[in-house]
């Protein structure tokens, strides 16, 4: 038996639509994509920012080399796996959002400079040290920049300490200090816009005088990096920001544009499954569980048709809740839109890309499943 996707030949023949298309299924709406990509490349242009958007959305070179293209600085990576991934896209400018620790993975590193110009995040010298000493032996040089503790609480070096570690960095050898990063990620929920946007200004501010502190002690710190897509609208307006990370934006979901108010970009990212049993008339099960589209951060909502609701995930069905009155009948489509796309993403293999009902392309997520 083949093991071949379907999706594949429904790619190749570009006559082939999705209601063709066998389920469940990860679609991208192809228009809706370029119109967000092209609105946060203006959004950043016009308050005099770059873009340089996480990866960890959508693990695929196919979109990676789209968002560059498009003018995008480049990528923000959530592991070294995928930025080796990406790298071997010929994406060169890649910020690793993470800390880098193991000589296995500083050995990697090492071989990904030498075929990319990666930034790394520490927060300690025990991750630096071995970065240093690896690079100097390979007789590289590696851009580093040191996440600070804005609030989030998660990793990063307290505002007040982060001046003494960046006159520490910037005398290891083979080292270049090239600024600071946070993460406004506590605050994406405040549900006042105006409580959120003082909110987010007073954690940004944290981090931008911190890169005014450390110029004051004669160090550079070109890059203050910061960002999530449920912040985009405040965190690209912040002066002294130089880059926002915001991934997301690309596909949208319910979490962004419900619980974090994002409502200037479209849903372009969808979940196709079909209705496999009718056990009751306000009851409907489809082939789409939580092995294809995540609930835990946010449940999934249909697009269509109009007026289901999922009140369940089990391993590999969903269950719907249908109005009275309503037909639905088994095989009928329905159309998921993810409650969190970054955890739905990483449960397939490949993106069935379309135009309207048309489908143009599978894109496959090759760093899916990279987590080192």
């Amino acid at each position: 038996m083949s093991t071949t996707d379907f999706t594949d030949d429904l790619a190749a023949d570009h006559s082939a639509t999705l209601a063709e298309l066998d389920t469940p299924a990860l679609c991208l709406d192809l228009d809706r994509f370029e119109r967000n990509l092209q609105t946060v490349v203006n959004l950043c242009r016009e308050r005099g920012v770059d873009w340089r958007p996480h990866a960890k959305c959508h693990k695929s070179q196919d979109v990676g080399s789209r968002l560059v293209a498009a003018g995008a600085l480049g990528l923000t990576c959530a592991k070294l796996g995928e930025a080796e991934v990406m790298a071997d896209a010929g994406i060169r400018d890649l910020l690793i959002a993470n800390m880098i620790v193991g000589p296995k993975k500083v050995a990697r590193l090492v071989e990904l400079r030498r075929v990319a110009d990666p930034i790394v995040c520490v927060d300690s010298l025990d991750q630096a040290g071995p970065i240093s000493a690896a690079m100097h032996a390979a007789g590289l040089r590696c851009r580093v920049i040191i996440e600070v503790d804005i609030g989030l609480h998660r990793v990063g070096v307290a505002p007040e300490k982060t001046v003494e570690f960046a006159a520490t960095l910037s005398a290891l050898p083979c080292i270049q200090f090239a600024g600071i990063m946070g993460y406004e990620g506590h605050l994406l929920t405040i549900a006042d816009p105006d409580e959120k946007r003082a909110k987010i200004g007073e954690a940004l501010k944290l981090l931008t005088d911190t890169a005014d502190a450390i110029r004051a002690a004669g160090l550079s710190c070109d890059i203050v990096s910061c960002g999530g897509t449920g912040s985009i609208a405040f965190c690209t307006a912040q002066p002294g920001i130089t880059e926002v990370q915001a991934g997301g934006a690309i596909f949208m979901d319910d979490f962004y544009r419900l619980t974090c108010q994002v409502d200037f970009l479209e849903q372009a990212l969808t979940v196709h499954a079909t209705v496999v049993s009718r056990p009751a008339p306000d009851r409907a099960v489809i082939d789409a569980g939580r092995k294809t589209i995540n609930g835990e951060i946010r449940m999934p909502s249909v697009q269509s048709p109009a007026g289901l609701t999922v009140k369940s995930l089990s391993a590999e069905h969903g269950a719907l809740e249908v109005p009275e009155g309503m037909e639905l009948n088994v095989g009928d489509r329905v159309v998921l839109v993810p409650g969190y796309g970054d955890l739905t993403t990483v449960l397939h293999n490949r993106f069935v890309v379309h135009r309207g009902e048309q489908i143009v392309g599978s894109w496959p997520l090759q760093a899916r499943g990279r987590l080192h």
